[in-house]
């Protein structure tokens, strides 16, 4: 079936990272596995709770050594955290551990997907006021500016703009495994 047997989802939070790994490792028969969600039961509390805690800084390390715990799973699509792969390191792991799919999703879109949610540590300002429309879609594009260099090393490329007008995840999910394919991921 599959080469190698880690499959990784990257993108900015609320590119459908969580939402689409769970059907396409039900499709291809593997198991599923989000980072941020191993990382809060390692740690006791959420990804923002750490942020708010101990910083940035902090909760990079304990993702890094959250990434190396993965890296040994057998037959995983694993679901990165949005700035997992900003890092060299991490993302050279990755790479040389299986396949890196890119689920892009433009700014105005993860506004739209994340306008209601209270629980993003990268979105807020520091005493945790709310950003307006235009400063959110600002920052968000200045943290893709930051991480394209890094997203688009993936091995695929996957635009999830348009799920919610038509294009379902079940979809989405046959698109995926069908780019896998067709850049010869097969033994």
């Amino acid at each position: 079936m599959i080469k190698k047997n880690l499959i990784f989802l990257t993108g900015f939070m609320a590119s459908g990272k969580s939402t689409i790994g769970p059907i396409l490792a039900n499709t291809i028969g593997w198991n599923f596995c989000d980072l941020d969600k191993l990382i809060e039961k390692h740690c006791g509390k959420s990804i923002k709770k750490i942020f708010e805690d101990n910083g940035e800084k902090y909760f990079r390390e304990v993702e890094k050594k959250t990434l190396q715990e993965v890296l040994n799973f057998k037959e995983y699509i694993i679901a990165l955290g949005g700035g997992t792969i900003a890092e060299q390191d991490n993302l050279e792991k990755i790479k040389d551990s299986g396949f890196l799919i890119y689920l892009e999703t433009s700014a105005e879109e993860a506004y739209r997907r994340l306008k209601f949610k209270r629980d993003r540590p990268m979105l807020l300002f520091e005493d945790t006021v709310e950003l307006s429309k235009t400063d959110f879609i600002k920052k968000v594009n200045e943290l893709l500016e930051k991480r394209k260099k890094y997203y688009n090393q993936a091995d695929i490329k996957i635009n999830t703009d348009d799920i919610h007008v038509g294009r379902t995840v079940d979809k989405l999910a046959s698109i995926i495994i069908k780019e896998m394919k067709s850049e010869n991921f097969k033994n």
